[in-house]
C-alpha cells in the first residue's frame, strides 16, 4: 500500500492561506451586507457564516494534522468565549475526534530512525495498530524485552517545521471572529505566544520526559494518582516509551461505577488540579478527556505531559488572592488582584464592573456548600455566557497568557467532574490550597 506523504510547508501554508483568504474575505462581504441591510438579517447570516466557515476549517485542519489541529481544538474549546453561536462550537469539537491513522511502515522507519535500532530488537512486541492518533503524535502499545507493558509514542513527521506557518495562517482566522475583533494587538500577540511556546514544548519529548519526571517526583507515591514512568533507553526527542497505566475512559468508568467510586474518583480530580497549580506551581495542560483514566475504585490515572506550564508563585500567589476576594464578595479585593494579574488597567468603572460580573459568575460554583455538577439545576455554562459576552465590549479586559492555560484546565476539569456526576464542597477543596498559595508569595510559608 502507497504510503501517504505528510503534506509540505508550501503546500501546508497554500492551504490554510486559502483557508484564511475564504474565512476572512467572507466576514469582510458579510459586513457590507450588514451595513447595507440592516443589522437583524445581518446577524442570522453572520451565524450562519460562523457555521460555514467552521465547517470549512474542520476539513482543512483534520487533514493537515499537526499544529493547525492542535490550535484548532484550543480554539474549539474557547468557542463560548468567542461569542460564537453553539452549532460551531459543536461543528469545531469534531476536531478532538482522532485523525486518519499514520501507515505503520512510517512508524516503524521512524522509530528504528529515532532509536538506532531495529525495532524487533527494542521491543519484544509492537502492535501495528495504533492505540490513537493525535495532531501531534500516534502511539502504540508494546513490550519490552523483559516484557514491561508499554506505549509508545511517535512524533508525526514534519510536524515541527509546520508551527509558525499553522500559527500565522490560525492568527489570521482567529482574527475575523466577533470576540477577537476590537481586542489590542499586544494582547491576541501574547495568546498566541503562549500557545506557540506550548506547541513547541509539546514537539519535544526529552521536555515531556522531564516534566513527567516532575509529577512522579511529586504524586509517584499518591495511591490517588497513577503517573507513567519514561524509559530512557527508548526515549529520544521524538519517541517517547512510558509505562502502560491501567484504566478506562471517563465514559466507560461513569456507566459501570459505583456512586462512591465516582465521588471518590471526582475527589481526586479536584484535589489533583488545586494542588498542582497553587501548591506546586505547575499544570498539566491538556484538559482533553482521554488523557485521564480511572480504575474501578476510582484511582486516576494522568497521561500526556507534553502540555505542562510552570507558574510564576507570586503570580499564583496574587490569583489565588483574588479567588478569595471574590468567595468573600469583596469586590475591591478582587479588581485590585487583577490589576496587578495584568487582567485590567483599572481606568474604566464599566469595565471593572463587567470584570467583576464575571468572576462572581465563576466563583459561584464554590459557594453554598456541597453541590453536584451535572444535575438538573445546574446551569453554569448557560449561566457564564452573558457574563462572557459583557467583558468583549471592553478591551482593558484583557486574558494575560498566564492565564489561558490556567482557565482551559479549569474548563476540562468541570467537563470531568460533570461526567462524574461530582457531589462536592469545591470552595472546601480548593481554599486550602490557594490560601497556602497565598502565604507563599508573602513568604510566610517555605
Amino acid at each position: 500500500m502507497a504510503q501517504k506523504k505528510t503534506p509540505g510547508r508550501l503546500s501546508r501554508l497554500a492551504q490554510l492561506g486559502t483557508l484564511t483568504g475564504r474565512v476572512t474575505t467572507s466576514y469582510v462581504r458579510e459586513r457590507v451586507k450588514e451595513l447595507v441591510g440592516g443589522s437583524e438579517l445581518g446577524q442570522q447570516a453572520l451565524d450562519k457564516l460562523h457555521l460555514d466557515n467552521a465547517r470549512a476549517v474542520v476539513d482543512t485542519m483534520s487533514r493537515l494534522k499537526g499544529a493547525a489541529m492542535k490550535v484548532g481544538q484550543q480554539v474549539a474549546m474557547l468557542a463560548d468565549t468567542l461569542d460564537l453561536p453553539d452549532e460551531v462550537g459543536q461543528v469545531l469539537g469534531k476536531l478532538h475526534a482522532e485523525a486518519e491513522p499514520i501507515p505503520f511502515a512510517q512508524i516503524v522507519e521512524d522509530v528504528e530512525a529515532s532509536l538506532g535500532r531495529p525495532l524487533t530488537e527494542a521491543f519484544s512486541r509492537f502492535d501495528p495498530t495504533p492505540l490513537g492518533t493525535a495532531s501531534l503524535a500516534q502511539a502504540h502499545t508494546a513490550a519490552l524485552p523483559d516484557g514491561t507493558e508499554v506505549v509508545v509514542k511517535v512524533l508525526h513527521r514534519g510536524v515541527d517545521d509546520s508551527v509558525t506557518t499553522d500559527l500565522m495562517a490560525l492568527k489570521g482566522i482567529l482574527l475575523s471572529s466577533r470576540g477577537v475583533a476590537g481586542r489590542s494587538k499586544a494582547e491576541v500577540d501574547d495568546i498566541f505566544d503562549e500557545l506557540r511556546d506550548r506547541l513547541l514544548e509539546e514537539l519535544d519529548y526529552l521536555q515531556e520526559a522531564a516534566n513527567i519526571a516532575a509529577y512522579q517526583a511529586t504524586w509517584g507515591d499518591d495511591p490517588r494518582v497513577r503517573i507513567p514512568r519514561v524509559h530512557p533507553g527508548w526515549s529520544t526527542e521524538r519517541v517517547l516509551t512510558m509505562d502502560r497505566v491501567p484504566g478506562r475512559h471517563i465514559d466507560a468508568f461513569v456507566a459501570t461505577a459505583s456512586p462512591e467510586a465516582r465521588q471518590r474518583a471526582a475527589r481526586t480530580v479536584a484535589g489533583f488540579y488545586y494542588e498542582q497549580v497553587f501548591r506546586h506551581r505547575m499544570l498539566h495542560a491538556d484538559p482533553h478527556p482521554g488523557n485521564y483514566l480511572f480504575d474501578e475504585d476510582g484511582t486516576l490515572g494522568v497521561l500526556d505531559f507534553g502540555c505542562v506550564k510552570r507558574i510564576d508563585e507570586f503570580w499564583v500567589g496574587t490569583y489565588a488572592r483574588a479567588v478569595l476576594c471574590a468567595l468573600d464578595h469583596d469586590k475591591a479585593g478582587t479588581l485590585d488582584a487583577c490589576i496587578d494579574l495584568g487582567a485590567w488597567d483599572g481606568v474604566d468603572p464599566a469595565a471593572g464592573d463587567a470584570l467583576w460580573a464575571f468572576v462572581r459568575e465563576i466563583t459561584k460554583a464554590f459557594e453554598g456548600g456541597e453541590r453536584e455538577l451535572g444535575g438538573p439545576d445546574e446551569h453554569f455554562l448557560e449561566d457564564m455566557r452573558p457574563v462572557i459576552k459583557g467583558l468583549i465590549p471592553h478591551p482593558s479586559v484583557r486574558a494575560p497568557k498566564d492565564i489561558l492555560m490556567l482557565h482551559r484546565s479549569l474548563g476540562g476539569l468541570y467537563a470531568l467532574e460533570r461526567k462524574l456526576r461530582a457531589r462536592l464542597d469545591f470552595r472546601e477543596a480548593m481554599e486550602p490550597h490557594a490560601r497556602y498559595a497565598v502565604a507563599r508569595a508573602h513568604g510566610e510559608v517555605a
